[in-house]
């Protein structure tokens, strides 16, 4: 684990959890390890179901872990809330990584 992954760790253990936090280890897990990026993500949406760069987040955590109908519904629940959310970026940026998984 890299120093800043092993610092919110840390602060995870501390306490408060939050959104923003386990968006932060989402963030950081994704690349060397997916599976618990996904976690850390799930935990985020849990906070807030608007949070729309952890759906974007998820749904690519998702995809690298081939779970390619699970990241589908992310996307598509993601396009969902950032749209109510005005987040109109955000909601373009997942209608396309949805239509690359096919």
């Amino acid at each position: 684990m890299s120093k800043i992954t092993d610092n919110l760790e840390t602060l995870l253990a501390q306490g408060p959890d939050s959104a923003v936090l386990r968006f932060s280890l989402g963030s950081a897990h994704i690349d060397q390890e997916p599976a618990l990026a996904i976690e850390h993500l799930e935990r985020a949406i849990e906070f807030n179901p608007s949070y729309s760069a952890a759906w974007k987040l998820l749904g690519k955590a998702l995809s690298r872990c081939n779970r390619t109908a699970e990241a589908r519904k992310a996307y598509s629940s993601g396009i969902e809330k950032a749209e109510m959310c005005g987040d109109i970026q955000a909601a373009k940026e997942m209608r396309v990584f949805l239509k690359r998984l096919g």
